[in-house]
């Protein structure tokens, strides 16, 4: 008979505030959120049917609006926020990089400028609106874009797409750290040029760049808000800066109309193989510098919808087309003024405004520096959740602060960028050396996003289409990368090590999930019910925990993992009233809770499948502790209740365990060097990544982590070969020493007696002695040889 729990004892529960879940599914909060949203969708159903109703054109927008070019104007000003951060502070240093390869604005004349601004205009012409808002913003993956999402399209076309995928998106990755460190400290460093703070810079150079650290930290500390909100605040500010660096362009155009010849292509092939051009090849890798953040378009969509990129982007080329003109114009004017041939670091940009402009041109390129840097870091989010997908990046805990699932914030990842973005300015100091790095990886992400874009518009039937792409753009693409080399040695080697570490980790985690999944396997329930049930009702093994849970990734509800199944096996037997094999699915709605039970016809073993919206907190034992509770009645589950009290405070269920496996490399192992540095890289890598544990709320219940030996075929060492003891040469002879004068010794003893011929007994003592030293004589003495004495002896 069951014993009963005492109620005086159980007292103590009281004193614990354990989560517990509520009987309603939604909140107030998300109710109410749900009606808003629901309103707002009716809505606009009403506006798209009065809309259809208006002639063609009235379809035409009605079918947009309902379709994935879908155009609205808050996220229409998000985006300009989230996605054109980077190109729109390419202004703030290209201009000023020229003129440092020419050697100075004296060497700028009219052939040198025009050129320029020929070659910077058809490369956002190109790369930016041809490539990337024509072409891969039309080829997406449920809406999300990126090389990652690109790959995922391809990947059953071949294995070797993972190559160029994997070195795409480190080198992405890598350059999202750089990103901030130039945008921030480049627009920082724009107050030395306002007259009231020329001196305070000059007697503290390091005030620039602890002023850039300042805000390079609070801008990945607001990074959980979501990029939703930051989006908001950031596209008005956006939305002014492209309007400033339209209106000081135009202003400046005034100096000279005639830069509007340089849209003419011409005039930038020639000046780029002309001798009259000072830095040679590496010119191209200043153009680029006016295309870094295209990228981002292609990455970020996601977040933003592709229609709401579509409707921007006009704006936003229009702009930056009149800035850069306008500088050139300024260059023209100022070429041979006297005034400005010895001012180190000679930025047009601000050059060209007078002293009142120029404090509101601060303060914008400050903020449009880190609207840059928020570009990227949420393009990063997007790339590291996409080469999670992919299993070539540890499960790192994910967060969706925003409305749209779209919106993620990873707190690892965060931390990671911000360490890297202040060791680059640790380094580096200011943007002139940062901007040595610059862009050098980001031309590796374009060539392979090329090739991967190249090989989806192949198998999409457009064969010549897709070797035109090819050649047209990797011949582009590939002199950007030549011309960036040049920078290798000033800083690009920083880079290439960046992104040589990202693209080791992604390839050894996804080696070593291969070797993983290779011995991975599921028993069906006849392979396991029958041994779990002789388990289950065998008393003579104590009970474990009346409760043993195991987490697993495996969402296939009528199988068992082996793991799980050795688990309860291995070495003491874990005995208990009822096993559980749990996974956790996030889902694309917000508020999603539901779980599916499969129970194998028994009342021991529960398959549970737990689906968690994305704006819902996955901390799990509440949502466990209900289950059990439901389970109990409907009669699923028998019932439990607890005798003594417990940290959970819930008395109507047993003590619970929570296990998670992880696998370890046996040493005879066969698999290849390489293999063995991939899984020893992924154990480490998922060290310091963290534990689910801590994701689903269990760190504070005592959870137990399991090692288990990773079942790959071995290698069969040769058998032990089994041999006699060996003993050392002279105990022979110490044996015969010993026999030898025990016989002397009897003998003189005798004598005696024979010769005065009395017939005397031995005494006991001699016969004593004679008795031992036979014995001795067998131990000591080495046994003669013979065929029997070359069989296997037990060892002693």
């Amino acid at each position: 008979m069951a014993q009963q729990p005492d109620e005086t004892l159980l007292k103590a529960d009281t004193f614990t505030n354990a989560p517990k879940v509520s009987k309603r599914t939604l909140t107030e909060e998300e109710k109410e959120e749900l009606a808003k949203q629901r309103v707002a969708e009716q809505r606009e159903a009403e506006k798209l049917y009065e809309t259809a109703s208006k002639g063609p054109i009235g379809r035409w927008w009605a079918r947009v609006q309902s379709g994935p070019n879908k155009i609205t104007l808050s996220l229409a000003i998000v985006a300009l926020g989230v996605v054109y951060g980077d190109i729109g502070t390419s202004p703030l240093y290209t201009a000023q990089t020229f003129l440092s390869g020419q050697g100075g604005i004296a060497n700028a004349d009219r052939e040198a400028v025009l050129g320029m601004l020929s070659l910077i205009f058809w490369s956002i012409t190109l790369i930016t609106t041809v490539k990337y808002v024509f072409i891969a913003m039309r080829i997406d993956n449920n809406g999300e874009g990126g090389i990652f999402a690109l790959y995922s399209l391809i990947r059953r076309h071949g294995a070797w797409l993972a190559i160029p995928a994997m070195v795409g998106g480190a080198a992405f990755l890598a350059d999202s750290v750089l990103t901030p460190a130039v945008s921030i400290s480049s627009a920082v460093e724009g107050l030395k040029t306002l007259p009231p703070l020329e001196d305070v810079f000059k007697s503290d150079p390091d005030l620039t760049l602890m002023i850039t650290v300042v805000i390079i930290v609070c801008l990945f500390a607001v990074q959980s808000r979501g990029t939703e909100s930051i989006g908001r605040v950031f596209g008005s500010i956006v939305l002014v800066w492209f309007t400033f660096l339209a209106v000081v362009g135009a202003v400046n155009l005034s100096n000279d109309w005639t830069v509007f010849a340089a849209l003419n292509p011409w005039y930038g092939l020639r000046f780029l193989f002309s001798p009259h051009n000072a830095a040679g090849i590496a010119l191209m890798g200043t153009v680029f510098l006016s295309t870094t953040g295209a990228e981002a378009l292609y990455s970020d969509m996601g977040h933003v919808g592709r229609g709401n990129i579509y409707f921007t982007w006009p704006f936003i080329k229009v702009a930056l087309v009149l800035c850069y003109f306008g500088q050139g114009a300024w260059i023209l004017k100022n070429q041979h003024n006297k005034t400005l041939a010895d001012v180190p670091s000679l930025n047009p940009f601000f050059q060209m405004m007078n002293t009142n402009v120029r404090y509101v041109a601060v303060i914008l390129s400050v903020t449009a520096g880190v609207i840059a840097s928020q570009a990227l870091i949420t393009g990063a989010f997007t790339m590291v959740s996409e080469a999670t997908r992919l299993n070539w990046m540890p499960h790192l805990q994910v967060r969706y602060p925003a409305r749209t699932r779209g919106q993620l914030y990873i707190p690892v990842v965060n931390a990671v960028l911000l360490i890297a973005t202040l060791a680059v300015l640790a380094m580096f100091k200011d943007s002139e050396h940062i901007s040595a790095a610059y862009g050098l990886a980001l031309t590796i992400t374009m060539i392979t996003t090329t090739i991967l874009l190249a090989v989806y518009i192949w198998y999409d039937g457009k064969h010549v289409g897709a070797i035109v792409f090819l050649l047209v753009f990797l011949a582009i693409q590939t002199m950007f990368f030549i011309a960036s080399m040049a920078k290798f040695l000033h800083g690009g080697w920083f880079t290439m090590l960046l992104t040589l570490a990202i693209l080791f980790i992604m390839y050894t985690w996804d080696k070593g999930t291969k070797i993983e999944r290779s011995q991975r396997r599921h028993m069906k329930p006849d392979d396991f019910l029958p041994t779990l049930n002789r388990l289950h009702g065998d008393f003579r093994i104590p009970y474990f925990a009346d409760n043993i849970v195991y987490l697993t990734a495996d969402p296939e509800m009528k199988r068992l993992d082996t793991d799980v199944f050795f688990s309860i096996f291995a070495e003491h037997p874990k005995r208990a009233r009822a096993w559980w094999v749990v996974s956790v699915q996030t889902t694309d709605e917000p508020f999603t809770r539901e779980y599916s039970v499969e129970n194998f016809g028994t009342d021991y073993l529960f398959r549970v499948r737990i689906r968690l919206g994305f704006k819902v907190s996955q901390s799990i034992p509440p949502y466990l502790h209900q289950i059990m509770h439901d389970l109990s009645r409907t009669h699923e589950l028998p019932e439990q209740k607890s005798i003594y009290p417990k940290v959970d405070a819930d008395p109507g269920i047993g003590t619970i365990r929570y296990v998670l496996i992880h696998k370890d490399l046996m040493p005879e192992s066969k698999v290849s060097t390489l293999g063995a540095i991939a899984l020893r890289t992924k154990y480490s890598i998922r060290h310091v990544a963290g534990s689910p544990f801590k994701w689903f709320g269990l760190a504070p219940f005592n959870p137990i982590v399991e090692v288990q030996p990773l079942f790959i075929s071995t290698r069969r060492p040769p058998r032990l070969k089994r041999v006699s003891l060996r003993r050392p040469a002279n105990e022979g002879r110490v044996a015969e020493s010993v026999g030898v004068t025990s016989g002397v010794t009897r003998v003189s003893d005798a004598g005696p007696s024979r010769a005065s011929g009395v017939n005397r007994k031995p005494s006991r003592m001699a016969v004593a002695d004679a008795e031992t030293t036979v014995v001795m004589q067998r131990i000591v003495a080495p046994r003669p040889s013979s065929s029997d004495d070359h069989r296997d002896t037990p060892a002693a």
